[in-house]
């Protein structure tokens, strides 16, 4: 018989080669598959992150809705008030968390009279009393309509000379944000300012009933012990439903209540997954549109934990500038 047409015995060598070569295969089709199916399991947990932000989303504003509403109510020992005080509720299966401040808590940086921000910058800004002059007069040239230059302040001129990118608007501040360009105003003193403030109130004083009490420190005459005294006499009288003692080194730069609430509602879902929806409504005499929203933007949450697959596959309990954006 003709043996030629039976393939010949592979030698030892070959055989070694040909199952190095296999192997290798192996672990290439082994690491290409765990790839993908690493990938695909990442890209499903992030989709299931997205609808549970999305759901968060939808939630926190409805709480800041609600919240409004409340606040419109009529006024009874039940009533909601924007006085700071935490009101926790489920919705779903999500927790959230609200809290209503009068705006009027924070100082207006377009109607507050000099000698108030000056204090701001000085106790709270850490900047000395010349510093803070300056600044308190370059902000007064930025929202002013003329190009004439206080001593200490800035106009245009001088911010090309510092080759800023930015010159005074020569108008009213539109958003806190917008403080942060007023040559002289570095972003530490930005930093430790921008959540006394606001452009909304038209106030030239605070609230000292609503107020926190690093706006309390602010004011000219105030002192840690006083404030820290009032305070604890404001959590009294809050808790007891009786009326706010007066706070005297408020005299002078003192306003009332304003239908103008900052509403804070933070929602966490039943994975983690956490949104903060921070806005400014005012109230108005329109019963088909009670109140309408002067910010509505996306405050800073805690980052959303690392999703597992036992997580995402747990059952889920029942229960019940930024830049400022505007919404209407």
């Amino acid at each position: 018989m003709n043996r030629s047409i039976f393939p010949r015995r592979m030698a030892p060598g070959q055989r070694g080669i040909a199952l190095v070569l296999v192997l290798w295969l192996t672990v290439m089709l082994t690491v290409i598959g765990g790839t993908l199916a690493y990938s695909m399991r990442s890209e499903a947990l992030a989709a299931r992150n997205a609808v549970s932000l999305a759901q968060a989303r939808a939630v926190a504003d409805g709480a800041v809705d609600r919240t409004a509403l409340e606040l419109l109510r009529p006024r009874t020992p039940e009533a909601w008030r924007a006085d700071g005080r935490v009101r926790e509720w489920s919705d779903g299966d999500a927790q959230v968390a609200v809290v209503a401040v009068d705006e009027n808590a924070r100082i207006d940086v377009n109607s507050a009279p000099d000698v108030l921000l000056r204090s701001l910058f000085v106790r709270q800004g850490g900047l000395d009393e010349a510093a803070a002059a300056a600044l308190v007069d370059a902000m007064a040239d930025w929202r002013d309509e003329d190009e004439l230059r206080r001593p200490n302040g800035a106009e245009a001129g001088d911010y090309r000379a510092a080759n800023s990118k930015y010159v005074p608007s020569n108008r009213r501040f539109e958003t806190v944000g917008e403080v942060s360009r007023v040559l002289g105003m570095t972003p530490a003193v930005y930093a430790r300012i921008a959540g006394l403030v606001t452009v909304h109130t038209g106030q030239a004083g605070i609230n000292p009933h609503t107020a926190s009490r690093e706006v309390l420190l602010a004011l000219p005459n105030a002192t840690p012990d006083a404030v820290d005294q009032f305070l604890q006499q404001r959590a009294d009288a809050i808790a007891a439903n009786l009326p706010i003692p007066p706070f005297v080194p408020a005299q002078g730069f003192a306003a009332g209540a304003s239908p103008m609430w900052r509403i804070r509602a933070q929602v966490r879902m039943a994975d983690g997954v956490t949104f903060v929806r921070e806005a400014v409504v005012r109230a108005t005499a329109d019963p088909r549109r009670p109140y309408f929203a002067l910010l509505w933007g996306e405050a800073d949450r805690p980052a959303a934990p690392a999703a597992t697959a036992d997580a995402a596959a747990a059952p889920k309990p029942d229960s019940g500038a930024p830049t400022d954006a505007r919404r209407s």
